[in-house]
């Protein structure tokens, strides 16, 4: 019998986001951490794993389906029906999603304007395909950029313009010229995507001050702000500041959250807030989250019922409020990361006979630090890093659009106990000694 033969696929004939630098960049972490299984890994930002053992699946599914039979109505078999069968793309608990939004946060939103997503990736993916019409239009970012959103954009070909964060969170006078230079070649800039608070990967924040200011500019210059709220729970409560969409002006923003942190990873269950008007060419007007969820018919179709029930039930048992949830985690996730920073300043601070040109920022929370190294911090550098040292960090070049971060690392904390943080930044420590001159 003849062997039938090999069906070869030209990757030039592919999309070209495949060798967008943003896409391999998680499928490499992966396979260096399963090479390497008994390195100290300070690569992925994980939720820590010991609150699983507060999450009840089913208990969680048995609240959202009395809240079902209760509030809306339902018959047992109807409301067990809506959860096992195709589910409304816009989303099942998007008024149990809206009053959280609203007491935790301070948004007020009708629950219309909320679409429920498959974690904030599609959110992200969703808003740029809506946003995005013409090969004219630019998304800025805040650079070095999430690999999320960045991947997000290259497999739509949307084209990003980067803005370098600062001290102050964001280059203002950078974001201004990259207007200006917008306009000159005949571009508009439709959105910037920020995360005000305790970014991934730099762990950048806004000060209240900075984000009235960036609100006032994309009015100005007419553009949205994509406001990423992944880490904001983490801020140590005396200092936690409002987000952007719950300022005067928020009908700028479109807020892209996610239960991920918060609640259970594993539901993949996010949401985007879109309450500005859309005007059509009848006349007719309708929110934007209208257009997402047209769109989420066509990519996921509905996030999974299941899913949202799961998160639905937390939020019952909550009276709506995740205040109580997130307030232990935000605890845990503060002391690791001052574990971290205490670490690395016994470690590698002044006094300590480090190698000249290590320093780090000072982030009051989320969980990243971002360490700058007098040595490029490459794939290569962290091959030698896990085999010889046992220790695993990410190369902040991943999250850069074009050049930089090439002499920069990120650490990530949250999932680590205290005495692995410690071993981890010895084994650092010794890996930094070796390599750096």
């Amino acid at each position: 019998m003849s062997v039938p033969a090999e069906t070869v696929l030209h990757r030039d004939d592919l999309h070209g986001s495949l060798g967008s630098p943003a896409m391999g960049s998680i499928n490499f972490l992966n396979e260096v951490m399963g090479r390497f299984p008994d390195a100290i890994s300070f690569a992925p930002g994980a939720p820590h794993t010991s609150f699983f053992g507060e999450i009840d699946v089913a208990r969680h599914t048995a609240r959202y389906l009395r809240h079902l039979e209760e509030e809306r109505g339902l018959k047992p078999e109807q409301a067990e029906r809506l959860l096992y069968q195709y589910g409304p793309s816009r989303g099942l608990i998007n008024d149990l999603v809206t009053h959280a939004l609203r007491t935790d946060q301070g948004i007020d939103v009708p629950q219309d304007s909320v679409v429920i997503t498959v974690g904030c990736q599609e959110a992200m993916l969703l808003t740029l395909r809506a946003l995005v019409a013409s090969p004219t239009d630019l998304v800025a970012v805040v650079n070095p950029c999430f690999v999320g959103l960045s991947g997000a954009a290259a497999v739509l070909g949307v084209d990003l313009v980067a803005v370098d964060d600062t001290d102050d969170g964001i280059g203002f006078a950078q974001l201004d010229e990259v207007c200006r230079a917008a306009r000159t070649a005949g571009r508009r800039i439709r959105a910037l995507y920020v995360a005000p608070d305790f970014s991934n990967p730099s762990g950048g924040f806004l000060s209240l001050e900075a984000r009235h200011r960036l609100i006032a500019v994309a009015e100005r210059e007419d553009f949205l702000l994509l406001e990423d709220n992944a880490y904001a729970f983490t801020a140590d409560q005396p200092g936690a500041l409002p987000p952007l969409k719950a300022l005067p002006g928020g009908e700028r923003v479109v807020h892209l959250g996610t239960f991920a942190k918060v609640c259970m990873p594993g539901a993949r269950v996010g949401y985007v807030v879109a309450d500005q008007r859309v005007r059509h060419a009848s006349g007719r007007t309708g929110l934007l989250a209208d257009e997402l969820a047209t769109l989420k018919s066509m990519v996921t179709v509905n996030t999974s019922p299941l899913s949202q029930a799961v998160i639905g039930g937390i939020l019952l048992e909550h009276q709506g409020s995740l205040a109580s949830v997130v307030s232990a985690k935000a605890a845990l996730y503060q002391r690791n990361l001052r574990l971290l920073l205490d670490a690395l300043d016994r470690s590698l601070g002044p006094g300590t006979g480090a190698p000249a040109g290590v320093s780090w920022n000072r982030p009051r929370g989320g969980f990243f630090v971002r360490v700058r190294l007098p040595v490029p911090a490459d794939e290569r550098l962290l091959e030698r890093s896990a085999r010889e040292f046992g220790v695993l960090w990410t190369p902040m070049s991943h999250f850069y659009l074009g050049d930089g971060g090439d002499r920069q690392l990120r650490l990530a904390c949250s999932y680590l106990d205290p005495d692995t943080i410690e071993e981890g930044i010895g084994r650092l420590t010794r890996f930094l000694h070796a390599v750096c001159p």
